[in-house]
């Protein structure tokens, strides 16, 4: 857990550049419209869309941009629909993958991802083989730059929280799905800024990674993330921080 975590934290200071953030808003408007249809416009009413378009806000997104992507999603102006889409299989080293993916063609996206899979180590497989290791969660990254440990644990534990786990990047605040909103507003009261906060699949255990295979795991991943169709990787990987950081500057 803690190395996905930390992934996602390395992924997040990286994605500066003018492609990653065009890419990174295609994804998010994907997700907003998807969130929109299937949950309706209300954001108090649909914590999906709510956490999509908070992460859209934090990603400077434009107003117009995310109003417009929630109209599409119901359907006040026209669009693609999108359908949900899952996709399972494992990277070197036996790590288990869960593929999220929003896609206007479903066959189009499995020859993509099924490419991927191939090209870098892994294997793909039949939906249910790896689905069964993964848990919904809530998920909240904080820097260790933006808050302290006693701060952070308070205001998680009395709201609810299930989980702190520290690592040398920061905080990660596993939350169920239904506390997850009030979580995040706890932290908020106490002053703590956190680097994400996202709906996400959790591994109840994690597969160590040796540095050899860390490599290897990770750009499946990247990969996979650089598909437009593809939203989101989950994997149960335990990659130690001294590597996980050394490959990242690789």
């Amino acid at each position: 857990m803690s190395g996905h975590s930390k992934w996602a934290t390395i992924k997040h200071k990286k994605a500066k550049t003018d492609a990653a953030r065009g890419k990174a808003f295609s994804k998010m408007i994907r997700e907003i419209t998807a969130a929109a249809r299937m949950g309706g416009s209300d954001l108090e009413g649909n914590p999906r869309l709510r956490t999509a378009v908070e992460s859209a806000k934090s990603m400077n997104m434009p107003a117009e941009n995310i109003e417009r992507a929630i109209k599409k999603g119901t359907g006040e102006l026209p669009g693609v629909t999108y359908d949900e889409v899952v996709y399972e299989g494992y990277a070197p080293g036996g790590v288990a993958l869960l593929v999220k993916a929003l896609t206007d063609n479903k066959n189009r996206s499995t020859s993509a991802v099924r490419h991927v899979f191939d090209k870098y180590g892994g294997n793909m497989g039949e939906s249910g083989c790896v689905a069964w290791q993964f848990q919904p969660r809530g998920l909240i990254v904080v820097a260790k730059d933006k808050s302290d440990e006693d701060t952070v644990l308070t205001a998680a534990l009395e709201a609810g929280a299930e989980d702190v786990q520290t690592d040398d990047v920061g905080f990660s605040v596993i939350t169920t799905i239904g506390s997850f909103e009030g979580v995040k507003k706890q932290l908020q009261d106490a002053g703590v800024e956190w680097v994400s906060a996202e709906l996400t699949q959790i591994a109840a255990n994690t597969v160590p990674v040796s540095e050899k295979d860390a490599p290897k795991v990770l750009r499946l991943i990247e990969m996979l993330e650089e598909l437009d169709e593809v939203q989101q990787v989950y994997g149960n990987f335990d990659i130690p921080d001294d590597v996980l950081e050394r490959v990242s500057q690789g």
